[in-house]
């Protein structure tokens, strides 16, 4: 019998908790599956791998799935910005003198 290791729950897809975009990016990024697994505690090295393995199966709607995840990131981050331009003003000047500290 067949065991599943991602389900689609509310529209995102998830293996043992963990959504499946961070272990598509770490795989993607070249990270090895017991790498993956040391980085997410919750998950089990056979869900790594039966993640890798669906994300492989269905590469072509999962990475649909993630272009679509980033667009909506990037609205918010921008709506954000939009909200609230002094507190990133003030996190870029923040930024910007710690490299002037570290050069």
């Amino acid at each position: 019998m067949a065991k599943e290791y991602v389900e689609l729950k509310e529209g995102v897809y998830r293996v043992g908790g963990v959504s499946l975009d961070s272990v598509v990016y770490d795989f993607q990024s070249g990270a090895s599956p017991e790498y993956i697994r040391q980085s997410y505690p919750a998950l089990t090295l056979e869900q790594v791998y039966g993640a890798i393995a669906y994300y492989l199966a269905n590469q072509e709607i999962i990475d649909q799935y993630l272009i679509e995840g980033e667009k909506e990131f990037e609205k918010f981050q921008e709506a954000s910005r939009a909200n609230h331009p002094e507190w990133y003003e003030k996190m870029e000047k923040a930024r910007k003198q710690l490299m002037a500290s570290q050069s």
